[in-house]
């Protein structure tokens, strides 16, 4: 004060500013001090409460619920809740317990959802510890190491009240060399569901157990009578050996009280492996199938399990309905190929699994709906389309039953969004998996407290559950149907239950079906190839013997195509397509015109040969060969410009057609061969070959009509030389005989006596025969002829090859 007044209006030098600082600073370092040694304050400080603090490293300590037993308790139960506790910081934990904490029930569905999502935040919902002899101590928590507990504890001992569904936590408190006070250093929330006494109103509940799988089976088949089949890969087998996903569903829902949806096409391809098949490798080679046995087994188990329960049947290859009604239904022929896998589904299910399925019900992608999919879902004879209440939403304050009228004669069986998609993601840890079971009971327990009414509830889970999802999902039906406020019912009795008139009834608009599900349709140029390949196949049924042995295998594959299994898997879809119509056009390229070389005609008239090879197992029939002159003025075939003729050539056989010609002139001309089916339909590439024609001048004609002209006239004079010959013959000898009375004796002296008279005679009449027989005329040469043979073919000759 002095120094202000004695420098009023004058500012402190920098040196006594500086003095002044650091005095004040050494005087408050002690209160610093002791500041800095004081605890944090807490919520629950600041209310008064006695509990423990919460550490700025507030979660360094994992705490994992890996089982609670029984899920949902009645009275005079212990209930047990075991785990694992981690120290993930870099501290040891000291005075480390594990205790119990209950909280107030939960109200709303919607309060499940929120505390679910909160379920390891320290800062979430209080509760009150069951404290006494119900903890679990640990000296020391080493970082990195993971510690087990159980804790048991009596169901009377947690102080619930009436029925609901309560909050239960486990909390880790402990201490840590940098905060040496006791505090809460990791939490995990689940819930326990709390209905000791059965009520006189049960929710009627309706789980689907789905059996469906991807496509495995390709459309080609062995040659052999069997027509063995062959797998794309041997995935299939993985799944149903034991231990596999689809092992695991049929022995986890066989003691369960389920409705089976089951996808024929898996029943089909699993039916295929229990005799003769093979699987191709990726290098495109095939070798033996060798999991018969496995096959065998696996529907063994899955005809005992489905005895005297409800079996639902998709249409054949669970087309993905979606993807049909807002790509493929503008392409002819998509809506048959739905109608062809529905009727097929009744027959496939009844023939191996011996129950009679229905049939009357289809399944959309995540049970998203619009007004176009329902449209084509009902095309095919369906009236029940299941779908999802995140789909067809209700404003309500209670959750109405799944049934309810949408037009149309159609019935919409809406399944709870919450529990159907309860079991979604990576189960593969207990706690995890544990989580999903008591909050399913949850939402379970608490939809049916909402109202005093009787309710059918349907929950559809995700198509293809993992293994860790299905044990999950058998664990919570179990304590579902051994609790004490549901009741089972089959889909068939929710179908038909008696819709809430409250309940909505609008189907929403194609503008709010999810982008993320409309990303992963097939695209419209699926169902053009599928057209296409169904295009190839009508024109090549036509010409087979045995039609079955082509058709079904590609109407089955053609439905395999259209799979909701393809759903995020672009790639692969288009590769089993194009395998597809690959496949069905190297059958088609196995009945064709064997190519011709240059053919050459001498003359006015030959036969030409045209060959069919079939390289197919099985015999063709109903198709016409038509060999069609270019040059009709200059070579005409069968008296006109073309000539058609039938063709029928056995399995493994050639046939050679020929055709009759005849040339006008001289000179090349171009010849096209084409086989067409009975209606007309051109089948197969044409073949086209030249004929070169050399015909015979009309100064050669002359000549050799000359020829046979002086032919004919010296056999005439041979002919009239013989005769008089024989009549001078014929004189000499009365001559002879006359002077041989005369003379007698004398003469025949006469003729001994002279010989070389009797000699000149006998040369004389030599020399005379010989002119008579006239001169030796050499003979035509033998004319030309074309290199095959000129005979007509006979009707169904063959040619092997």
């Amino acid at each position: 004060m002095a120094e202000a007044a004695d420098f009023q209006g004058t500012s402190a030098s920098p040196a006594r500013r500086w003095l002044r600082r650091t005095g004040a600073l050494l005087a408050g370092a002690p209160l610093l001090a002791g500041l800095l040694q004081l605890p944090a304050a807490t919520p629950a400080d600041a209310a008064g409460q006695e509990s423990p603090q919460v550490a700025s490293s507030a979660g360094s300590v994992s705490v994992a619920v890996d089982s609670l037993s029984p899920s949902a308790p009645s009275e005079g139960d212990t209930v047990t809740v075991s785990g694992t506790v981690t120290n993930n910081g870099k501290q040891t934990v000291t005075g480390a317990h594990v205790d119990l904490q209950v909280g107030p029930p939960l109200e709303t569905r919607s309060a499940i959802d929120t505390l679910a999502k909160k379920s390891d935040d320290l800062q979430g919902p209080s509760s009150e510890k069951v404290g006494g002899k119900y903890t679990e101590k640990f000296t020391a928590l080493t970082p990195g190491v993971a510690e087990p507990f159980s804790i048991s504890v009596p169901a009377d001992k947690l102080d619930l009240g009436d029925d609901g569904v309560y909050q239960l936590a486990v909390a880790l408190s402990g201490k840590t060399s940098a905060q040496p006070w006791e505090q809460v250093l990791g939490i995990q929330r689940t819930f326990l569901p709390w209905q000791p006494e059965e009520t006189g109103t049960r929710t009627k509940t309706t789980f689907l157990w789905p059996l469906i799988s991807s496509a495995h089976m390709a459309a080609e088949t062995g040659s052999n009578e069997q027509q063995t089949p062959v797998f794309r890969d041997d995935e299939l087998a993985e799944e149903i050996a034991p231990g596999g996903r689809l092992d695991q569903m049929v022995s986890l829902g066989k003691g369960l009280d389920v409705t089976w949806v089951v996808d024929p096409d898996l029943l089909a391809s699993v039916d295929a492996m229990t005799g003769s098949y093979q699987v191709r490798s990726p290098d495109g080679s095939t070798t033996p199938g060798k999991n018969q046995e496995v096959a065998k087994h696996w529907l063994a188990e899955l005809q005992q399990a489905v005895t005297g329960e409800e079996v639902t049947a998709l249409p054949f290859g669970d087309p993905d309905l979606a993807s049909l009604a807002h790509n493929g239904t503008n392409v002819t022929g998509s809506l048959n190929h739905l109608k062809e896998a529905t009727d097929a589904a009744d027959e496939t299910v009844d023939t191996i699994l011996h129950v009679k399925p229905s049939t009357d019900f289809v399944w959309p992608v995540d049970g998203a709906v619009d007004p176009s999919i329902v449209k084509v879902a009902t095309s095919a004879g369906a009236d029940k389309v299941i779908t999802r209440s995140d789909s067809l939403q209700d404003n309500l304050s209670y959750t109405p039953s799944a049934a309810r009228p949408i037009g149309g004669g159609t019935t919409a069986v809406v399944a709870d969004s919450r529990m159907s998609t309860a079991f979604q993601g990576d189960l593969t840890k207990a706690s995890a998996s544990t989580l999903a079971v008591q909050r399913f009971l949850a939402q379970s327990l608490t939809l049916g407290l909402q109202t005093g009414k009787q309710r059918s509830v349907v929950v559809a889970p995700q198509r293809m559950p993992s293994v860790s999802q299905a044990q999950a999902m058998a664990e919570a039906l179990a304590a579902l149907q051994g609790g004490n406020w549901s009741e089972s019912q089959d889909l068939t009795a929710a179908a038909k239950a008696k819709p809430d008139p409250a309940a909505n009834t609008k189907v929403p608009p194609a503008s709010a079906y999810p982008s993320s599900l409309r990303k992963q349709e097939l695209p419209r140029a699926a169902f053009e190839q599928i057209a296409r390949t169904q295009s190839k196949l009508d024109k090549f049924k036509v010409i087979l013997t045995r039609q079955s042995r082509v058709v079904t295998p590609f109407g089955r594959a053609m439905n395999r195509e259209m799979s909701t299994s393809w759903r995020g898997r672009g790639v692969a879809a288009v590769g089993y397509r194009d395998g597809i119509e690959s496949y069905l056009n190297g059958l088609i390229d196995g009945v064709k015109l064997i190519q011709k070389s240059e053919t050459k005609l001498s003359g006015r008239s030959a036969m030409i040969p045209v060959t069919v090879q079939n390289n197919l197992v099985q015999g063709v029939e109903h198709l016409k060969l038509r060999l069609t002159s270019k040059n009709p003025t200059r070579l005409k075939i069968g008296g006109d410009a073309y000539e058609e003729q039938p063709v029928t050539v056995n399995g493994g056989h050639a046939q050679s057609v020929k055709f009759t010609t005849s040339a006008n002139a001289n000179g090349q001309a171009e010849v096209v061969a084409q086989l067409y089916t009975e209606d007309g339909q051109r089948y197969g590439a044409p073949v086209t070959f030249d004929v070169r024609v050399t015909e015979v001048t009309p100064t050669v004609m002359l000549v050799i009509g000359g020829g046979v002209l002086l032919l004919v006239l010296a056999g005439f004079r041979m002919y009239t030389q013989r005769k008089r010959a024989a009549a001078r013959e014929a004189a000499e000898d009365d001559t002879a005989e006359a002077d041989d009375e005369t003379d007698g004796p004398q003469s025949q002296a006469d003729a001994q006596q002279n010989p070389e008279t009797s000699g000149a005679r006998l040369e004389q009449e030599t020399e005379a025969g010989s002119q008579a027989d006239g001169p030796e005329q050499p003979s035509d040469p033998a004319p030309d002829t074309a290199a095959e043979s000129a005979d007509p073919s006979g009707t169904g000759e063959r040619v092997d090859r």
